[in-house]
């Protein structure tokens, strides 16, 4: 676990809700990180997926979103949205307990109490507020690791919001890596650190899980989709980590997946289910300096 710190502007500071109204540019083509110095004050972050970059601003930005376009004649602007702060993320956010977790909005009083891990999340436009079952679930199964066996080291694939990167880090782990493909969540992951002073000890960098697979750490956290999960979980993936969380899984894809570790070797210690739909696994590497064998071998 010791990966180049990533390009971080320090100069990016919390000044309250993020936004009242949100407007979405939807474009055709791909925006670069280059690009964002010409969409203005109000610009909050892209979102690229696949040939189609969605922009996201706090006001209305034609003027801003013309000049773009001017001096990058190969995008074109497909649909604009606007939704208000509470429509975008389904209704009012407040503070949220999970177990002993407290999730706090940046704009809200902090609560202390006993015995209560607290964690300030400002969600910007990404989700990953721990409302979803599948955050929740991880977070149950931090708490349960924890307990079992207090980890050191994290690696937290897919983090969008950072949510279980900083929870790890507030448990006690003293360093974590949070990898997420897409800038925004970036951006947001790195505010969420700032937010909650975990800036020594949380590294949140730009990149596909792929990549930083290879990352060995004392627990690796995966909160993915299913097919990017089972391409990961095979040979050099497993080697060095003793403990793992999946989330992110259906029903039918959890009996895959658990069929799938268990040709890997990989013991099944817990698992979390909403209204059996979203499946969370906490899973043993017993061996875990040994390369586990093929699938089906």
């Amino acid at each position: 676990m010791d990966p180049q710190p990533g390009g971080e502007d320090s100069s990016e500071k919390y000044e309250g809700i993020p936004y009242r109204d949100l407007h979405i540019a939807v474009l055709k083509g791909v925006v670069q990180e280059k690009d964002e110095e010409l969409l203005g004050s109000a610009f909050m972050g892209r979102w690229p997926e696949d040939d189609t970059t969605f922009l996201f601003f706090s006001e209305q930005s034609r003027t801003a979103l013309g000049e773009l376009l001017r001096r990058r004649p190969h995008l074109e602007l497909m649909e604009e949205h606007r939704f208000s702060f509470e429509e975008w993320h389904g209704g009012r956010l407040e503070p949220t307990r999970v177990e002993r977790f407290l999730i706090t909005p940046a704009w809200e009083k902090p609560i202390t109490e006993e015995d209560t891990v607290s964690i300030i999340m400002d969600p910007g436009v990404v989700f990953g507020t721990g409302l979803h079952p599948t955050t929740r679930d991880c977070l149950r199964a931090l708490l349960a690791l924890w307990a079992r066996s207090p980890f050191e080291t994290v690696v937290d694939l897919g983090t969008g919001t950072g949510v279980l990167a900083v929870a790890s880090a507030l448990l006690g782990a003293k360093r974590v890596l949070a990898v997420d493909l897409n800038p925004l969540c970036v951006k947001t992951a790195r505010r969420n650190v700032r937010l909650n002073h975990l800036e020594d000890r949380v590294q949140v960098v730009e990149g596909a899980a792929e990549d930083w697979a290879g990352q060995k750490a004392d627990c690796v956290i995966g909160n993915l989709h299913y097919e990017v999960l089972k391409g990961l979980v095979k040979g050099e993936f497993l080697r060095g980590t003793p403990w793992f969380i999946f989330s992110g899984l259906l029903r039918s894809q959890a009996r895959l997946f658990k069929a799938h570790l268990q040709g890997l070797g990989l013991h099944l210690l817990s698992q979390w289910n909403h209204e059996d739909t979203w499946y969370t696994l906490m899973v043993q590497n017993m061996m875990p300096h040994t390369l586990p064998p093929s699938p089906g071998k």
